[in-house]
């Protein structure tokens, strides 16, 4: 996540160690849940990796299984289905659900008020959706009106989220029911385009985009009423020519769905901050996992509602919620479970500053690159021959960021929003 001049810098300073002097025990005392802080840092540097660029050794060797798998999984898929790639916005909203319990939680024992905290959750929505906008105009000579970046999507929907909080869970369980529910109903009984329907100048060429027949065609790219619903909206901004569609089929109006994910991240962190042992928390973890990917699955797979990632169904915000919460299980039985906090350590430097890692990656990454090549020239880059050159030259760009995060880590130099 992003940079800004408005954002809230922590430093531990001696007027910060007073503070902390007059905060019950109990809070003072509460550990950081330190496999949420690595999941964090893992999710984010899969993010501002790029892949590594693993994609390109199927080019370079066309006809490898293992390498063309690892082209698909460093990238989106065209429509329906799921690869790593697709689960890494999910798992970063998995865990606002999971972050936003222990943030507020902690507010509210220092005393702060319902409505002070709402304001300063209104303030961070609106800052992430602005932020949005900033970074996806960079490399733009204009201002690009869009939101359907990760960030923006969180913006849209931490009030909602927030609104949940501290509500009895009967409530967030109907909430959650509401959601998943209503948004398929919105996609299902929507009239599907006509018969002079042509997917090409939509940007969903049937020989690219596999187009579904039948119910499931409700969920076809830029054939929905999300689609449509955009239509409306981005043309309301200033705009140098009419939104007609979004390449990829993203559209604003996953953050509802969105919050299916988020709220379930919502629901296990009040799991994880109840007095239970660490061993019965991670099975339930675990369980919690195969319950969302056997749902999300069986969804998909009765033909009730695709898994579709770029639209976020209902069913693929309940299935990547179940694979946030595998891979999570898996860091909190290493170093919440175990004592091997270690292993997570290179993670934890990158999710104790996931907002500097992003907003470094989309601003300063190329002037790394260009800087450190013009010091050590190129030949670092070839050093295991030309195949692999783009591969070390994106293990180089991560390496130099997470560098800047580990000085920023040890210098106890945290951005937040």
């Amino acid at each position: 996540m992003p940079p800004t001049a408005n954002r809230a810098v922590t430093r531990r300073s001696s007027s910060k160690r007073s503070t902390t002097s007059r905060i019950p025990a109990m809070t003072q005392n509460a550990p950081r849940l330190a496999s949420l802080d690595a999941f964090r840092g893992f999710v984010m540097l899969a993010m501002v990796s790029g892949g590594l660029a693993l994609g390109t050794l199927a080019e370079k060797f066309p006809g490898k299984e293992v390498y063309e798998q690892l082209a698909f999984h460093t990238e989106h898929v065209a429509w329906a289905g799921v690869s790593f790639w697709d689960l890494i916005q999910p798992s970063f909203m998995f865990m606002v659900g999971v972050a936003l319990v222990y943030s507020y939680d902690k507010r509210k024992m220092l005393g702060q008020s319902w409505i002070s905290m709402f304001l300063h959750v209104l303030w961070r929505s609106a800052l992430l959706i602005v932020l949005g906008w900033v970074l996806r105009s960079n490399s733009r000579d204009y201002t690009y009106w869009t939101l359907e970046d990760v960030i923006q999507q969180i913006g849209l929907g931490y009030p909602f989220l927030f609104l949940l909080w501290n509500r009895p869970r009967i409530f967030q369980w109907t909430i959650l029911i509401v959601i998943i529910v209503g948004y398929w109903s919105l996609f299902a009984f929507y009239p599907l385009p006509g018969e002079n329907f042509d997917p090409i100048t939509v940007n969903a060429d049937p020989t690219v985009v596999p187009q579904y027949e039948g119910f499931q065609a409700h969920w076809n790219k830029n054939a929905n009423p999300a689609h449509d619903a955009d239509i409306w909206l981005l043309n309301q901004f200033p705009r140098e020519e009419a939104f007609t569609f979004n390449s990829g089929g993203y559209n604003t109006l996953n953050f509802i769905p969105s919050l299916i994910t988020m709220i379930i991240g919502l629901l296990i962190g009040q799991m994880l901050k109840r007095e239970r042992s660490r061993f019965f928390k991670w099975i339930l973890l675990v369980v919690a996992g195969a319950a969302c990917l056997g749902i999300g699955y069986a969804a998909h797979y009765y033909e009730i509602c695709p898994i579709v990632k770029r639209i976020w169904t209902p069913s693929w915000a309940v299935y990547s919620a179940g694979w946030a919460l595998v891979i999570l299980s898996v860091f909190y039985f290493l170093m919440d479970l175990l004592p091997l906090k270690f292993l997570g350590w290179p993670f934890l430097v990158v999710g104790m500053n996931s907002i500097a890692i992003y907003v470094m990656n989309a601003l300063i990454s190329g002037w790394l690159m260009t800087t450190f090549v013009k010091h050590f020239g190129n030949s670092l880059f070839t050093v295991f021959g030309d195949p692999y050159e783009a591969i070390v030259k994106s293990s180089t760009e991560l390496i130099l960021l997470w560098l800047i995060c580990f000085w920023m880590y040890r210098n106890r130099f945290f951005v937040r929003i």
